[in-house]
């Protein structure tokens, strides 16, 4: 079991850690849809806080013997889950940057080559 005081010290981190999480999403510094992993992360710390059975039952199911390695089990799945969910967007962002700047220097060239034209066919006329 968990003492009384830790649980109400940890209890009281995870709703400052709810409150910064939707502070974020209020003030548009994150999306919903990359919110939304935070939010499950800080509902399994508050589960691991209210029935902390539940990691030991977690730990048992694996075979681990240690309920702290358990939690460090726990932590680094949770830790590369959000790492992959990370890289994930900025590989996607990456792609999206490549194609908007060949679509920008596309449009540049396109843009040239009608000045180009207007500034030719602008000279022929003044010759004429």
């Amino acid at each position: 079991m968990i003492p009384r005081t830790l649980q109400i010290t940890l209890s009281v981190a995870v709703i400052c850690y709810f409150i910064l999480i939707l502070f974020y999403l209020k003030k548009k510094m994150l999306e919903l849809k990359y919110t939304l992993l935070w939010l499950v992360a800080g509902v399994v710390m508050g589960i691991m806080i209210f029935f902390p059975e539940t990691l030991v039952w977690f730990a048992r199911l694996l075979g681990i013997e240690s309920n702290m390695n358990g939690l460090y089990v726990l932590c680094i799945a949770f830790i590369i889950m959000i790492l992959m969910t990370l890289t994930s967007i900025v590989s996607r962002q990456q792609m999206k940057i490549r194609t908007l700047t060949q679509e920008f220097s596309m449009l540049e060239k396109r843009i040239r080559e009608l000045e180009e034209q207007q500034d030719s066919g602008g000279k022929s006329r003044e010759s004429d």
